[in-house]
């Protein structure tokens, strides 16, 4: 293949925005910001199932306490009921007198244990209460912080994303004075050889794969005309010849 030296030069030209777009995309993946917002999700997605769990839990002991409430309400109206038949005097019979007084003795043990009940439950429904208020302080904390994270990444990547498009213009500028074989040589290599299709002998040395030409590599491509498209024995990148090759 033949290409005018010009031509192999752009070609260099061309490697050295397509590796700079490489580094680009790069870049942008491997933002900070990225994993910064992973660990904030996941932290969120904690939080807010523990959150729930703490809710869940106040609301239980919510309607825990007001059913005990209620059990405890039944049973002081039924002994202030009690109560007023034995003040009354209504109650005459030993036998019914005393089995009343042996209910009211009854309803106020229940009573006791009952407003024991209450106090214990009210103390796990504070519990949980404040569980959810710590809870949603936390998931609020780490809320702002996530959505900061979020900003600053679309930020950064909003600046590399400007900076591909900038640099991808400029490559399509230079590409097109490429003559369409010589190019398409050179896309074929660089899918082939990790990004790197086109490098320039330097100093005797092929800067693709950074071995030294022996000497019979060296006399070819000394012979071969400026317009020659060279290839490297080695890589098999095309090889660009400068003022700088040593030849």
């Amino acid at each position: 293949m033949n290409a005018e030296p010009a031509d192999q030069i752009r070609l260099l030209d061309v490697q050295a925005l397509d590796i700079r777009l490489s580094q680009l995309a790069h870049r942008r993946e491997t933002l900070p910001e990225h994993e910064e917002v992973r660990t904030r999700e996941e932290e969120l997605t904690q939080l807010r199932d523990l959150l729930v769990a703490a809710q869940t839990e106040e609301s239980d002991t919510a309607r825990e306490q007001t059913k005990a409430e209620q059990d405890v309400d039944q049973v002081r109206k039924r002994a202030t009921r009690d109560q007023e038949r034995l003040d009354s005097g209504m109650v005459t019979n030993p036998k019914d007198l005393e089995s009343l007084q042996s209910e009211i003795a009854s309803l106020a043990r229940r009573q006791s244990t009952l407003e024991d009940v209450v106090l214990e439950v009210m103390e796990r429904n504070e519990a949980a209460a404040a569980r959810v208020t710590e809870l949603t302080g936390r998931v609020t904390a780490v809320q702002e912080k996530a959505e900061d994270a979020g900003a600053r990444r679309a930020a950064a990547s909003g600046e590399i994303d400007a900076e591909i498009e900038t640099v991808r213009k400029e490559r399509e500028v230079v590409a097109a004075a490429i003559p369409a074989d010589l190019l398409k040589l050179y896309e074929k290599l660089r899918g082939q050889q990790g990004g790197v299709g086109a490098a320039k002998l330097f100093q005797r040395r092929c800067e693709g794969c950074r071995l030294e030409l022996n000497i019979t590599e060296l006399n070819e491509v000394r012979e071969a005309a400026p317009e020659t498209v060279v290839r490297c024995e080695n890589c098999r990148r095309i090889l660009v010849r400068t003022p700088e090759s040593g030849l």
